[in-house]
């Protein structure tokens, strides 16, 4: 039996003294391949900005990463995200940059120094999504579904023992959104909890897995068929 590497238990969500979010208790063990669904504005980047510390939680109990989210400290955070992988639906990279140079730029901000297994991790995880041929262009050179792969690359860069993805297929046609799925999967398999938010329901019938859903401030686990 795997360990829960997400432990969520009777905890409110807040933002700016609203509640978003009321009494949730979930657990994911590591490893798991979830979705989280839900209409726009029923909690899902709510509930992903408190599993990574954007949100502060101050009721019930949150652990994440063998980290207890209640009482970490500011200067810990960076430490928290190092074991995360966050994809977002607007890429967020720098657009004056080569895919190389973006991928470089947050090893050396997390403390990377050594050029050639810098040079060796970029080339790992470029090649872990099938990206090979693009690390010397521009952001703007790529086609939305090379962006989204760029964007997993540089979240796979510090061996994240979890993947929060928000949307990653929201802005891709249904082509590019089912490479982008698979891609995940893959990821996971190598044994990666991934945890994605999405309004693709197309995508979570032809790849079923555990479904998770926010609804009248509740966090409900629903079957996924029923989309």
């Amino acid at each position: 039996m795997k360990d829960d590497i997400i432990k969520i238990e009777g905890i409110d969500i807040v933002r700016n003294e609203k509640e978003i979010l009321s009494n949730i208790t979930f657990k994911i063990p590591q490893g798991e391949f979830v979705y989280l669904v839900g209409d726009t504005g029923s909690g899902k980047s709510s509930l992903l900005k408190t599993l990574y510390a954007e949100i502060k939680v101050k009721t019930g109990n949150i652990e994440v990463a063998n980290t207890d989210l209640k009482l970490i400290h500011h200067n810990e955070i960076p430490l928290l995200r190092r074991k995360l992988g966050i994809v977002f639906q607007d890429f967020q990279l720098l657009t004056d940059r080569t895919v190389e140079a973006n991928l470089e730029f947050v090893l050396k901000a997390t403390g990377w120094k050594n050029k050639n297994q810098i040079k060796d991790k970029i080339a790992y995880v470029l090649e872990s999504v099938h990206l090979e041929n693009v690390k010397g262009k521009l952001p703007f050179e790529l086609s939305g579904g090379e962006q989204q792969r760029a964007v997993i690359a540089r979240a796979l860069l510090n061996n994240p023992e979890i993947i929060l993805a928000d949307e990653p297929t929201g802005n891709l046609d249904p082509n590019k959104a089912e490479k982008i799925i698979q891609l995940l999967k893959e990821i996971n398999q190598k044994g990666t909890t991934v945890l994605i938010a999405t309004h693709n329901y197309s995508i979570i019938k032809k790849h079923i897995s555990r479904t998770l859903k926010c609804v009248d401030k509740k966090l409900i686990e629903i079957d996924p068929k029923t989309l």
